[in-house]
């Protein structure tokens, strides 16, 4: 089949590989979103996909908006058979949708109808999955709700952070979708209509859904972490200054601390949940680079009563 591959970020780029690498289809075009500020100095860069397409000689598509009226003759000019999609990044009208002949068929990370939206991999780590996976769909006006062509399973592993668990559904999703478009060439592959039960949402995380509430249980934590790992990263309070959490592990066999209570050890810095503690692993405190946190918690000089998580200037009140 004659494609045309939708995606932006590098999460993408294994899919589009694949795809490239197929001797039964030909990657006439690539979609993906405008190039945007990055870096210090804000200068414009193209996205992952949009530079891996240069590599290739392929044709790259910009639009502003996937219903500018110059982007959707281009995509008639080209007459794609089918658009296959991996975290594009933008809503398709309707009027994109009906040009090519098999529709647009989507990559996304969960088993389908769990974890509808932009985040799937996120939410599955933090709600304790311990298997997700990866779907293709042909892609209506509706959330990720359409008939579903294929699936594979992937555990989560009890320290994936969403980083973690994304890159390696990137790489097997890529040959699930491949594996899809071959079927819809030949004509032996049917979509199936999702359940009706089971369906659960995933937004976009916020910076807000990323602040370690201390008084959770441990397990908890550990979970908000991982899967606020790498973005948007999580985070809790220390003197009045935001303190990124980027690895923890839970403790159960200590439980003498009070939610956000550190304790500080020679080489370790444990902090009590609701539960159990859990021991900092490795922090970024605002304006610095990560450090182990016996590094960060030996300059900090982390003095009695005070807490992490607590408002500047709070009491301890235990």
């Amino acid at each position: 089949m004659k494609l045309v591959f939708a995606g932006t970020p590098e999460v993408a780029v294994p899919a589009l590989d694949a795809l490239i690498a197929s001797d039964r289809h030909e990657v006439a075009a690539v979609v993906t979103r405008p190039d945007a500020p990055s870096g210090r100095g804000r200068r414009l860069v193209a996205s992952p996909v949009a530079q891996r397409a240069e590599e290739e000689g392929i044709e790259i598509l910009r639009p502003a908006r996937p219903r500018d009226e110059a982007f959707l003759t281009r995509l008639r000019e080209i007459a794609p058979d089918c658009c296959p999609v991996v975290a594009y990044g933008a809503l398709l009208p309707r009027v994109a949708l009906d040009i090519p002949a098999n529709g647009w068929v989507n990559l996304h990370f969960s088993l389908l109808p769990a974890w509808r939206g932009a985040a799937p991999v996120q939410h599955a780590v933090i709600a304790g999955d311990e298997t997700t996976g990866a779907a293709t769909f042909l892609i209506e006006e509706g959330l990720d709700s359409g008939p579903v062509y294929g699936v594979i399973t992937e555990d989560v592993r009890p320290t994936d952070t969403s980083g973690d668990l994304l890159t390696r559904l990137a790489f097997a999703g890529a040959g699930l979708l491949a594996a899809t478009m071959d079927g819809i060439e030949d004509g032996t592959l049917k979509a199936v209509q999702q359940p009706t039960e089971g369906i659960s949402l995933a937004p976009k995380l916020t910076v807000e859904d990323a602040r370690v509430d201390w008084a959770a249980p441990a397990l908890r934590v550990d979970r908000v972490v991982r899967g606020c790992t790498p973005a948007p990263g999580a985070w809790t309070v220390f003197r009045g200054e935001r303190l990124k959490l980027i690895q923890l592990t839970p403790t159960p066999d200590r439980t003498d601390l009070a939610p956000g209570e550190p304790a500080v050890g020679k080489n370790s810095v444990h902090v009590g949940t609701g539960s159990y503690a859990v021991e900092l692993l490795w922090v970024q405190p605002q304006g610095k680079k990560p450090m182990r946190a016996a590094d960060w918690a030996r300059g900090v000089r982390i003095a009695a009563g005070e807490r992490l998580g607590a408002a500047e200037g709070a009491a301890d009140v235990r």
